[in-house]
């Protein structure tokens, strides 16, 4: 693992989007690490959710708030003095992005103007980090993965209104935090492929389709199964965006848009890592669980979709850690262990630990 934690310890740390999936293991992983942990956002966009299953409320300084907001987030900002500030707060869902293009464009591009605004008038803050997606650039169905030079221009509402927050955080870059201004805060993006992991109960993403099906011991519905996407467990890119977040904090020049997704062999088929799911489900619980094909005619999503790592690989020494099987067997222990009534805190926790252990 390439980010030393030991760095986050004391650090003060704000979080928007922290009771989404991914935000709930960030704020885990920044506990662990003994960072001071600011979190703002709506209240967990799923039931159940990782969030409130781990209690992670009660571990954290947890504020209520929307980022478009901006009278409210810049109280916050103005309270809390945050050194670090991760974004992750989005509307991310491609087919909720359809029926409600206003609110994901509000949410994810004046939702990004507002943080940045706060950023820029927060003295405090050395190290800001926007959370993006694989989705921002103009998708040609290539064979290869996208670099960080290629155009930016996502197809839907979901992933165009990322792309858009790509070119406001380089606009309040080049205007407020480059060369011509005081550098005081160190500006990066980061472009992460699907994550999967434990307590992602989000509606139309495949992993939690089987998990709900699995579950409820019933068939696992594919839509789309020969689409391709760079599957990466959820620790994986969290860990990168620690780790861009402590360099540039501490060297400026680190400071950029990195593409985040596993190797090539971990670009799978939804169908392959429906069969994944299944092979490993069934060998922990014993179940008989399938999957089966059904189109239902949704929206535009690509058929084809890789990234280049190769910048993010020269630039830090950054390897993946865990690959889509072994990621898919840490998936099923929590997802027992949810089945089971155990404490999923301690569960990630130790998830954790093995991860950064590698």
């Amino acid at each position: 693992m390439m980010v030393d934690l030991e760095f986050y310890r004391g650090k003060k740390v704000l979080i928007t989007g922290h009771t989404g999936f991914k935000g709930a293991w960030l704020c885990a992983v920044l506990l662990r690490a003994g960072a001071e942990v600011t979190g703002y956002a709506l209240k967990p966009p799923t039931e159940p959710s990782v969030f409130a299953l781990t209690d992670m409320g009660k571990r954290m300084h947890s504020v209520v708030g929307d980022v478009r907001d901006l009278a409210h987030l810049r109280q916050v900002f103005e309270e809390t003095k945050p050194e670090i500030v991760i974004h992750m707060a989005a509307q991310p869902i491609v087919r909720e992005s359809y029926k409600d293009p206003v609110y994901t464009y509000e949410t994810n591009v004046m939702g990004t103007v507002h943080v940045l605004e706060c950023v820029r008038m927060c003295e405090s803050v050395r190290s800001f980090v926007n959370v993006t997606t694989d989705k921002v650039y103009l998708n040609r169905e290539w064979n290869w993965g996208y670099r960080e030079n290629e155009e930016l221009n996502g197809f839907d509402p979901y992933s165009n209104s990322k792309s858009c927050s790509e070119l406001v955080t380089s606009c309040y870059l080049h205007s407020f935090f480059g060369e011509e201004a005081d550098r005081r805060t160190a500006v990066s993006t980061a472009r992460a492929g699907n994550v999967i992991g434990g307590g992602d109960f989000a509606v139309d993403r495949i992993i939690p389709d089987c998990v709900r099906a699995a579950l409820e011991k019933r068939e696992i519905i594919v839509r789309n199964p020969h689409s391709v996407r760079p599957f990466q467990h959820v620790l994986e890119p969290l860990m990168v965006y620690l780790m861009i977040a402590a360099r540039q904090y501490e060297d400026p020049a680190y400071a950029g848009s990195y593409n985040v997704g596993p190797d090539e062999r971990d670009c799978y088929t939804t169908g392959r890592l429906a069969d994944l799911f299944c092979d490993k489900w069934n060998q922990k619980t014993g179940d008989g669980v399938r999957w089966r094909n059904i189109s239902d005619g949704g929206p535009h999503e690509a058929n084809y979709l890789k990234l280049d790592c190769s910048r993010l690989k020269a630039v830090f020494g950054w390897r993946p850690v865990w690959d889509v099987a072994y990621a898919i067997e840490k998936i099923v222990e929590w997802t027992v262990a949810y089945s089971e009534g155990r404490d999923l805190y301690d569960v990630m926790c130790g998830q954790i630990d093995e991860f950064i252990a590698q």
